[in-house]
């Protein structure tokens, strides 16, 4: 454990250094072809061997000395179609309209200094260590890719980290059971009969069945589940008429709903499409739901999850390790945790006197780039203990 924390701080300034040039260079889903390069040509002189991934990605390998399981550690490269609003920083995006709004430069950069670090520690090692740099985790596809090319085959365990500007530097979490919901995505399209907005009664107005829908559908959270079991419907975006005085023939909206509870989510589906169906008919419409699962809620395994706050505990001290609420946000670390055993951590990274304390997809967030040494050594000692314990 001395040994790798030494290794982390050698490594201080580089693990810097790099995240600021991917926060320079921001690349959207699976268009993070500049950062996959990137992390190849440090690997290469590592001389730790990888794959490229399709489209984008890279699934790297560590194999120790001894034989042993194989843990797999894993981070995200791809940012967010947003406006960067910070002006006072050297590295601001050279892209317009995108930025690291949620800190996968950061983790990319906290992962290929743990490879470092682990490295240099190869001798010891008894199992092999796989390093998953994830594209397109925000449009909950990436991780689905990656499995679908091999990247959990074999392993044995996967550890996951997140950077938390809603948590102070210096802290980190990494709770038993759920820790991220599920994230679907709905639209539904109202139908009614167009017409002249002076005379309506020979009209159906869709604007008003759409309206009466999103005032109605949050009945559905507070009398159709269980109160003890969160789930939040959020609709985002509504698309309804054409001109001033035209009666809306047609509405369409979007919208998210998550949830811990599988069951849960099934029961929501169904009240949406009856919400919709009936509050229609009633105006003398129609409506069709079209309903997509997005990520299934993350759980974390709890043997994992208590040896993540152990060594929080261990490396970092007592104060360090905070017991996080579950999130309603989508985390697609699920995919991986379907095919084995895993824990997803949480690393403070919130800051107010660095102006770090800004929501994720934010255009002011940014990172305290001095939390990412906790997240470079919560990665490699995770990956060493568990091979070695």
């Amino acid at each position: 454990m001395k040994e790798l924390k030494t290794l982390v701080q050698k490594y201080k300034a580089e693990i810097i250094d790099f995240r600021r040039d991917l926060h320079q260079h921001p690349e959207l889903q699976f268009e993070e072809f500049r950062t996959t390069e990137k992390v190849a040509e440090v690997l290469d002189q590592l001389e730790i061997p990888y794959r490229k991934t399709e489209p984008t990605g890279i699934i790297a390998e560590l194999v120790g000395a001894n034989p042993g399981k194989t843990v797999a550690l894993r981070a995200y490269m791809d940012a967010l179609p947003v406006q960067e609003l910070t002006e006072d920083i050297p590295y601001k995006s050279l892209e317009d309209g995108k930025i690291h709004a949620c800190g996968h430069d950061a983790h990319t950069a906290m992962l290929l200094t743990a490879a470092k670090a682990l490295k240099e520690v190869q001798a010891q090692l008894k199992g092999t260590v796989r390093f998953i740099f994830q594209p397109s985790e925000e449009n909950a596809q990436g991780a689905k890719a990656m499995v679908a090319q091999d990247a959990v085959d074999g392993v044995d365990d996967v550890f996951g980290i997140h950077v938390w500007s809603q948590m102070l530097s210096g802290t980190a979490s990494c709770v038993v059971g759920s820790s991220f919901a599920s994230a679907d995505i709905f639209s539904i399209d109202f139908k009614g009969r167009g017409g002249h907005g002076a005379m309506p009664d020979a009209c159906v107005d869709a604007a008003v069945m759409v309206s009466a829908f999103v005032m109605n559908v949050q009945s559905v959270v507070s009398r159709e589940t269980n109160p003890l079991d969160p789930v939040v419907v959020t609709v985002g975006k509504m698309d309804v008429g054409t001109r001033f005085n035209v009666i809306a023939e047609n509405a369409r909206l979007e919208g998210t709903v998550r949830c811990f509870s599988l069951e849960t989510r099934d029961r929501v589906e169904k009240a949406l499409k009856r919400y919709a169906e009936q509050t229609a008919l009633m105006y003398g419409g129609t409506a069709t739901l079209e309903y997509n699962y997005g990520t299934v809620p993350v759980v974390n395994d709890e043997e994992d999850a208590l040896f993540a706050q152990e060594l929080i505990k261990e490396n970092f001290g007592e104060a360090a390790l905070i017991q996080k609420s579950p999130t309603t946000g989508g985390e697609d670390f699920s995919y991986f945790t379907e095919h084995t055993s895993g824990c997803f951590a949480l690393v403070g990274c919130g800051n107010p006197e660095k102006d770090t304390q800004w929501a994720h997809h934010h255009g002011r967030f940014n990172v305290d780039e001095d939390a990412m040494e906790i997240g470079v050594e919560l990665y490699g000692q995770y990956a060493f203990e568990y091979l070695n314990k």
